[in-house]
């Protein structure tokens, strides 16, 4: 498998700052945040599924845009997988013909531009060639998810947006195969309170969250989801927490092979 990272921050602004949304191979999203828009419409159209981890703004951003732009030029429906609640949430208030239309309606409910198709936890998808992703789970304000991506020769685990989640520990340390994990650090210290509030992660509650980890030492570990504004205090504060674990921050257009 080959993930490319096509945005990873938490906000916008500028050439470089596009929010959660990373391709995999040629033909999967992993979350349609504002990084997707910077594809091409030949690249958008060979996109045939969209996994997401919940229904937060800067991780859909494009998702409306993008079956509108490509939907005539497909044959068959764009798939977006999430948790049925996270699916009730998009057919609500996104695609509800007021907000945005029905695409799983148009251009008719026989032949649409777009499906939903709901899972559940622990359920493995798999998507031919050795490919299988599945579900991780993640404790947000919403209904949400991490993913697992696994290839067959290797895997890498996605937080999505999660504060502290024992049980995602309890999958991973599972695992005899990973290679990489990205996690989510949105907040710096000095916004602990709030990172609590909102359910993601400071550096002192990410460490608390690394030393659940088994397979630390041997895992490359990615940092996501940092605010603009405060990257750098928030990365400086990751090294002083985490130095022995030596995590990387995340960078758009990273390749990660598995």
């Amino acid at each position: 498998m080959r993930l490319r990272i096509l945005g990873c921050s938490g906000g916008i602004g500028g050439r470089h700052l596009r929010t959660t949304s990373m391709l995999l191979d040629h033909d999967v999203l992993i979350d349609a945040g504002t990084g997707v828009m910077d594809l091409s419409i030949a690249e958008l159209a060979a996109i045939d599924h969209v996994f997401l981890t919940h229904t937060h703004l800067d991780h859909i951003a494009a998702l409306p845009l993008m079956v509108d732009t490509v939907g005539e030029m497909r044959s068959t429906p764009l798939t977006v997988h999430a948790s049925e609640a996270a699916l009730t949430i998009l057919r609500h208030h996104i695609f509800n013909w007021s907000v945005w239309p029905d695409f799983s309606e148009i251009p008719s409910p026989e032949n649409p531009a777009l499906r939903f198709q709901s899972f559940e936890p622990g359920q493995v998808r798999d998507l031919g060639q050795g490919r299988r992703i599945s579900p991780l789970p993640a404790d947000h304000t919403v209904p949400a998810v991490g993913y697992l991506l696994d290839s067959g020769r290797g895997s890498l685990a996605f937080s999505g947006d999660t504060g502290g989640c024992a049980a995602f520990w309890e999958v991973l340390n599972a695992r005899t195969d990973l290679k990489a994990l990205i996690i989510e650090c949105a907040f710096s210290n000095r916004e602990k309170r709030l990172s609590e509030l909102s359910r993601h992660l400071c550096p002192s509650s990410l460490m608390s969250e690394l030393q659940q980890f088994a397979h630390v030492d041997h895992c490359d570990i990615y940092i996501t989801h940092l605010k603009p504004g405060q990257i750098e205090l928030t990365m400086g504060e990751i090294e002083t927490c985490l130095g022995d674990f030596r995590p990387r921050m995340l960078q758009n257009n990273l390749v990660i092979e598995f």
